[in-house]
């Protein structure tokens, strides 16, 4: 299937273990692909619900317009989302909060969808620490992300950042599976591609990166990892799955993350 998800409502591409999330997956034309966030930042927040369609056919997907979409919180409210068009549906009342976790009910064309997402308490993004490396005589460039990971085991981030103010959005996910409950020591790898495509990026002295911190639960991680994985650039080896798994039930492709975000840019010197 081809770019199944423009995830973010934008989607991107990234060297070494950040790659572009612009895949063409197994061909399962007709599935309903959904993309849910609620985050701790002021609403309203969306859920865009679309249908996938054949790596042969051109990237419009079609909307599915009269959905019932309901999101609940485990502090009792809840919330029938209203149809914006153009496949979103938008909440009007229900808050983001840390620590709390969130249902999301999903029914469309007689089939009925789940998920579930705990927000995490958010961990404070501090700044960003530049650094280089030579390669081939190029100068590459880097961002280590200052911020100190909790001393409980399990907590998982999700890092995008834009170039330049430009559309594409590039992602990395990070978890604390190595280096617990200690100042983050794991560095972004920034676009050095001067090739002949229009979307290619080389980073330089002077451009301005716009970084983007969430803190997402685990199966958000595990499907972002996943789809990672698929484009070559996850650690490790073993077979990955035909599409990343879904934390949505009934077959559905896509996900849904209450996640925290934290912001912080910086111009390359």
């Amino acid at each position: 299937m081809k770019n199944i998800f423009l995830i973010i409502l934008s989607l991107f591409l990234v060297t070494s273990c950040e790659k572009e999330i612009d895949l063409d997956l197994e061909d399962q034309s007709g599935s309903i692909v959904i993309e849910a966030n609620i985050t701790d930042q002021d609403g309203p927040y969306y859920v865009k619900i679309t249908k996938s369609v054949a790596f042969t056919q051109t990237n419009q997907y079609p909307v599915i317009e009269n959905a019932i979409v309901i999101l609940n919180d485990d502090f009792g409210q809840s919330e029938a989302l209203k149809y914006v068009g153009n496949g979103f549906y938008k909440t009007n009342f229900i808050e983001g909060i840390p620590g709390h976790t969130y249902t999301l009910q999903i029914i469309a064309e007689g089939k009925e969808y789940f998920a579930k997402s705990k927000m995490p308490e958010a961990v404070d993004f501090e700044g960003l620490e530049q650094d280089s490396f030579m390669v081939g005589g190029e100068t590459s460039y880097t961002l280590l992300p200052m911020f100190t990971d909790p001393q409980a085991l399990g907590n998982r981030y999700l890092f995008s950042y834009t170039v330049n103010y430009k559309p594409k959005r590039y992602f990395s996910e990070f978890s604390d599976n190595v280096n617990n409950g200690m100042p983050n020591q794991r560095p972004i790898i920034l676009p050095n591609d001067d090739g002949d495509e229009p979307d290619d990026v080389k980073v330089v002295i002077g451009d301005t990166i716009h970084v983007e911190m969430n803190c997402i639960d685990d199966n958000v991680y595990t499907f972002y990892s996943a789809l990672l994985q698929l484009m070559g650039g996850g650690a490790g080896g073993g077979v990955t799955p035909a599409n990343p798994p879904s934390n949505i039930s009934n077959g559905a492709l896509g996900y849904f993350s209450a996640h925290t975000v934290s912001k912080r840019s910086i111009v390359i010197q």
